[in-house]
Formats: C-alpha cells, sequence, structure tokens
C-alpha cells in the first residue's frame, strides 16, 4: 500500500498516537507511508507573523501537499480529523479526489465546533475510525464504514515503575499524585480540587502537574498541598509518568466535549504501572470498569475515599497498578490494536482494486 498520512503536527497528541506509531509499523511491513504535518501546527500560528499570515502559510503548505498527490500516486489518504480547524472542506475533497480513497481519523468531538462540516466530511470517507463507542455511536448515522481503534501507547516503550520492597513509595519519600497533559485541560483539575485540599488535611503527598503552563493550576484553590510543577517535554514524558504513585484524570460531567473524549492520560499511567482515579465521564468508566486499574469517581466524597485508599497502601496502588498495566496489554496496546488496523486499510484498498478501481 501507499498511504499518505495528513497529520496536525509531529507533537500534536492525535498525531503521536494515531498516525506516528501506524507509519512505523507499516513501513516495517514493507508499506510505503508518508507523514506530511501541518507547518505552523493545526491549532496554532507564529506570533511574530501574525494570526492571518499563518493561517495563509499553512494553507499554502497544504496545497503543496496537495500537488505531490497529483505528481505520486497514493492508495489512499489517512486524515488527521480535519485538514484545518475551520469551517472550509474543500481540501479534504481534493485530496480525496487526488488518492482515490480518504480515511478519517476521530478522536475527540472536533464535530462540536463544525457540525455543518462534518456532516458532509462523514459520509465522504470511505472509512471513519472512531477513537470510542462514543465517537462510533455519533458517527454511524452518517456513515456505517467505521472501525473502532482506541487510542494507544506503544508498550515497548513503556515500562513499568519500580516499587520499594516496603515503606509506602520507593525510598520513603512524599508520596505523588500526578497530572500529565496538555495546557488547556488542566481546568479540569478543578474537579478533583475539593478532595485534594481535604486530603492535605490528613495526609502527606505531593501533587505534581507535568504541562507546558501551569499558571492555571496556581490561580486554583488547592489550600494546603504540596504543588510542584514541571515542564512536559516529550523527551521525558514516560519518565515522569513512572514517578507518579497515583495518576490523576479528573473531566467535567457537564460539557458534551469531555463524553467524547479517549482516555489517553489514564490509559499512560496504566502502561506504567501506576492506578489511577478518573471522573467518571465517558470512556474512563469503560476503562476502570470493575475497579481494575483504579477508580473511576463521580462526587468529591468519592475523590477522596478513592485516593485516600491507594495513598494509605502501597500493596493497593501496586496491585491496581498492575492490574492496569494488564488491561493496556489486552485493549490499549500499540501492538495488539495494529493489526486491525493494517488489515482494516488492505482491505480497503483491495476491495477497490476488485471493483476496477484504480
Amino acid at each position: 500500500m501507499r498511504i499518505l498520512f495528513l497529520s496536525s503536527g509531529p507533537l500534536v497528541p492525535s498525531s503521536r498516537f494515531r498516525i506516528q506509531p501506524w507509519v512505523q509499523r507499516l513501513r516495517q511491513d514493507g508499506h510505503r507511508a508518508v507523514v506530511l504535518h501541518s507547518f505552523p501546527r493545526k491549532y496554532d500560528y507564529f506570533p511574530w507573523m501574525g494570526f492571518r499570515p499563518s493561517q495563509l502559510l499553512k494553507r499554502s503548505i497544504r496545497w503543496w501537499h496537495w500537488l505531490r498527490t497529483r505528481l505520486q500516486h497514493f492508495d489512499l489518504v489517512f486524515i488527521d480529523r480535519e485538514i484545518f480547524d475551520n469551517e472550509t472542506l474543500d481540501m479534504e475533497q481534493r485530496f480525496r479526489e487526488s488518492c482515490g480513497r480518504m480515511v478519517l481519523d476521530l478522536d475527540d468531538a472536533v464535530f462540536l465546533r463544525y457540525p455543518q462540516k462534518f456532516s458532509q466530511l462523514v459520509p465522504l470517507a470511505d472509512l471513519v475510525i472512531c477513537g470510542n463507542r462514543y465517537l462510533e455511536e455519533w458517527a454511524r448515522p452518517l456513515n456505517s464504514r467505521l472501525l473502532r481503534i482506541p487510542t494507544c501507547v506503544e508498550l515497548s516503550r513503556y515500562a513499568v515503575r519500580s516499587w520499594s520492597a516496603g515503606g509506602a513509595v520507593a525510598g520513603g519519600a512524599c508520596p505523588v499524585i500526578g497530572w500529565m497533559g496538555t495546557t488547556v485541560n488542566l481546568q479540569y483539575l478543578t474537579e478533583a480540587a475539593r478532595a485534594l485540599r481535604l486530603l492535605a488535611e490528613e495526609r502527606r503527598f505531593e501533587l505534581r502537574l507535568v504541562v507546558p503552563d501551569a499558571s492555571a493550576a496556581r490561580a486554583m484553590d488547592l489550600g494546603r498541598v504540596q504543588m510542584t510543577t514541571r515542564p512536559w517535554q516529550a523527551a521525558t514524558e514516560i519518565a515522569d509518568l513512572q514517578q507518579f504513585d497515583i495518576g490523576l484524570m479528573p473531566l467535567s460531567d457537564r460539557e458534551q466535549w469531555t463524553v467524547y473524549k479517549c482516555g489517553l492520560k489514564l490509559i499512560q499511567y496504566l502502561a506504567v504501572g501506576v492506578p489511577g482515579v478518573a471522573s467518571a465521564v465517558g470512556v474512563n468508566a469503560e476503562i476502570l470498569e470493575g475497579d481494575r486499574g483504579g477508580y473511576a469517581v463521580r462526587t468529591s466524597e468519592e475523590w477522596l475515599v478513592a485516593l485516600r485508599r491507594l495513598l494509605d497502601s502501597q500493596e493497593l496502588r501496586q496491585q491496581q497498578g498492575l492490574a492496569g498495566r494488564r488491561l493496556v496489554e489486552q485493549q490499549y496496546a500499540v501492538e495488539s490494536c495494529y493489526p486491525r488496523l493494517r488489515d482494516a486499510l488492505l482491505e480497503l484498498v483491495s476491495a477497490d482494486v476488485r471493483a476496477g478501481v484504480p
């Protein structure tokens, strides 16, 4: 197969976790996979250049990418959510026409921002890959050609964190309750703020935030919580995760957007053997069903009980963390999900070949 991947940007999570791992394995299997990134990144602009000139540059770069499809043959184009973060649809239509087949990958509720656009874009796709059942249920009335592939991690890169033979944590240090994510999602920490404040009155722990910009957390009412921050970096991402004792994934249950999220943060915690406590919103409740790998909670009281229980027992943390790791191995690992994606793409291409479509 010859596949063109259109990415939002090399460091954008949807590209890092839902394109780049597939590309590496497709190439190892002898397929030709080309990745062309948005420049600047889809959701960014260059301040020194200004917003409008940056958008013009972004569109000009994509025109060059499209021209490449006129000069080289691709069997299909694989699009990360959408090409531009706006209401336009013309570029997706051009790429589908030039490549012949289009795969659309959805890992978030981007359709809530541009409903009219996605009501046309989703039917246009020859295959829609959905990151969870909520996205799949939304897309089904518009397109029956669906494949559910969760957001996955490469287990070969995620070593399980080490635990000491005794004591509360390795080296007897203060237990770390951690949160890692993008700056825009840090706002959801307020969902756990009350429980963290109460917990700090009775237990010793460190709240560690790994995020590009932690200023929003400093404005939250966290009481006596001992908070530290570290800048997120791709090179240290996994090492930072391995230093957590408990991972947090709070979400608001009052927003339609959060229902469609794919639980990546939680999956990353479990992949390194760290138990998670997460809001029981969307796929989070499915991941932690039966208290495997941690606890899905709904109220401040449930947050407090879950965190207290895990803080008080290293044995429970380790037990839950390893259960979460096994879950990731079975359902959320690139290694186990890749064959399904590869076979679906092969079937898409071969079906058109059998039908006489070039």
